[in-house]
């Protein structure tokens, strides 16, 4: 178990997840002058992968690298990063309060949710393995990396044919395995030059180098293949906030589920916001860095506006109680006596 040390009992805002969503987020905060704690489980979605993509001025940067630049860009405004555990997430009229699975619970005017999504890969001998290598899901994130090998589509859901449109403008040996989804007759694949190879698949395997070399089917038929792409099943990570009754729910893409939210990633919760994979499951790394200042800046517009009626509230509260005022308020007392 990871001990939080070091933390204060409240903040202005608690970001949930270490990521380029939360991270941009928490840089928006700090440099906003508010409180911020970043609770990180340090389970990153792309940590397998040798490189993060499309990343304007930072493209093929490691994931690691980023991630190490960020929280260093975060610190250097103020801003608090710990590895720890976020367990479960409350609501009361003086704001949340945020319990850890280390027993620690800090006080948050506001939460910001950045805690990403599972990648659930189908049960497939071999599959694993290559995981952020040779197997692929997002052809703008890895597509450039496979083009012009001899690629392959597993087929795992309602996504998988759009994969295979768009892994077609990166090589022109393509196949579908369609396993144990329905075997397309689409004249499309063929007017595309695209094999389809029914049957159920048994495995993938590697050759001498530990590189992907293709694809057995269960009747041993073996398919050469240098790269495979796979549509996971996507799982926002949202358990922790049950205790506000929010779940995830189905994705209308069928892609998996995720958390509901508005563009700004404002939530149903009041003070609540949410940015990255956990809300867009099909958010790259710039995007989600974006999407993380796009919601910090409306939650710290929101808590200005708290802020600026409190003030108001206390400059009325005074006008009301001050020596001048009831010097004013016995003036007139006294001009109606007389």
């Amino acid at each position: 178990m990871v001990v939080m040390t070091g933390v204060r009992e409240r903040y202005d805002v608690v970001v949930v997840g270490g990521g380029p969503a939360g991270l941009g987020g928490a840089l928006t905060l700090a440099r906003a002058r508010r409180s911020v704690l970043v609770v990180d489980a340090g389970e990153p979605r792309n940590a397998p992968a040798e490189g993060a993509h499309g990343v304007l001025g930072l493209e093929g940067i490691k994931p690691t690298e980023l991630l190490r630049r960020g929280r260093a860009e975060v610190r250097g405004y103020g801003g608090e990063i710990v590895a720890g555990e976020v367990l479960d997430v409350t609501r009361d009229r003086e704001g949340f309060a945020v319990a850890c699975a280390d027993g620690t619970t800090v006080r948050a005017r506001a939460v910001l949710v950045a805690s990403g999504l599972v990648d659930g890969l189908p049960e497939v001998p071999g599959l694993r393995e290559h995981w952020g290598g040779d197997v692929v899901h997002c052809p703008y994130c890895h597509g450039w990396e496979v083009r012009e090998r001899a690629i392959g589509v597993l087929g795992t859901g309602p996504m998988s044919l759009h994969q295979v449109k768009l892994f077609r403008q990166w090589t022109d040996d393509l196949v579908y395995f369609p396993d144990r989804q329905p075997v397309p007759e689409d004249e499309w694949i063929a007017a595309r030059g695209i094999r389809v190879v029914p049957g159920e698949v048994a495995g993938v395997e590697s050759d001498a180098e530990g590189r992907l070399s293709g694809v057995r089917m269960a009747d041993r038929t073996f398919v050469p293949r240098q790269a495979l792409a796979v549509a996971t099943r996507m799982e926002a990570r949202a358990g922790f906030l049950t205790g506000l009754g929010l779940a995830p729910v189905p994705h209308p893409s069928g892609m998996g589920t995720h958390l509901p939210a508005e563009p700004t990633g404002r939530t149903e919760v009041p003070g609540l916001w949410i940015a990255g994979n956990a809300t867009d499951l099909s958010a790259q790394v710039g995007a989600s860095a974006a999407a993380g200042v796009l919601a910090a800046a409306q939650l710290n517009m929101e808590l200005v506006e708290a802020d600026t009626e409190r003030a108001l509230t206390a400059h009325r509260a005074r006008e009301v109680f001050s020596p001048e005022s009831e010097a004013r308020v016995g003036a007139v007392v006294r001009r109606s006596e007389g």
